[in-house]
């Protein structure tokens, strides 16, 4: 118990540390680059300190789903504070979060994700989440890709829960392919909730591109219905098949 409780404090002081010099290099690159990927970068470098320091480790399946040249909308399902590690060390695309308002507040991080283009999403605010949305399709639209969380929050119990509406509005409004992304795995490591940290093996399954083209402009609960089912076979595949890396 000892040692669980070592590890914990450990990794806090890591994730502090590495925080502010990652956060501090990135806000400095951005001064000088255009396209923001050395600030991308720093990000994945900090990732993957903090997945190390952890003793995480990480596979991912699907990768030839991922297509370079098109923007797109990746919406992952969220069980802890880890599926945002795996996704910017794993996922090998520049990218950038539609994250909520509250983590732009973050002295020095929050800096940082506004300095690299983040984009910002009150949802208290009705009127300025569609503005957010509205900046985001722009942003898509010339070749970003984002990332969504479309549960809105963490699961308390590792289960896929219903999806709010923003980013399925968010791909009718930019026409980009939704690509479903599943992480299974980080529940364990830290669950909602608990500052406990767990070291064990996380999953990132990418999916084929779900083309918003091939529905109406009516159908987006069809769309979140499809991406909702996508999400939870292909969970039970992972967890059906599930191994030690």
């Amino acid at each position: 118990m000892a040692y669980h409780i070592m590890r914990t404090v450990i990794v806090i002081i890591w994730v502090v540390l590495a925080t502010i010099l990652c956060s501090s290099v990135a806000i400095v690159l951005s001064l000088f680059e255009e396209g923001d990927n050395l600030s991308h970068s720093a990000a994945r470098l900090w990732a993957k300190s903090i997945l190390l320091v952890s003793g995480v480790k990480v596979k991912t399946e699907g990768l030839s789903n991922i297509n370079e040249h098109t923007s797109c909308i990746y919406m992952a399902n969220h069980q802890s504070m880890f599926d945002i590690l795996a996704l910017f060390g794993y996922l090998p695309v520049q990218f950038r979060w539609l994250a909520k308002k509250e983590l732009f507040h973050i002295p020095l991080f929050g800096h940082a994700m506004a300095r690299v283009g983040y984009i910002s999403i009150d949802r208290s605010n009705r009127r300025s989440a569609h503005k957010s949305l509205l900046e985001a399709a722009r942003k898509i639209a010339g070749g970003v890709s984002v990332v969504i969380f479309p549960e809105g929050s963490r699961s308390q119990d590792g289960k896929l829960k219903p999806f709010q509406p923003g980013g399925f509005h968010l791909a009718m409004l930019s026409g980009r392919p939704i690509v479903p992304i599943i992480i299974c795995g980080t529940h364990d490591v830290m669950p909602k909730g608990n500052l406990h940290i767990t070291p064990g093996d996380v999953v990132v399954s990418i999916k084929p591109a779900i083309e918003i083209t091939d529905y109406g402009k009516k159908d987006k609960k069809n769309i979140m219905d499809k991406v909702h089912s996508t999400m939870e076979q292909d969970i039970a595949r992972i967890k059906a098949n599930w191994a030690p890396l």
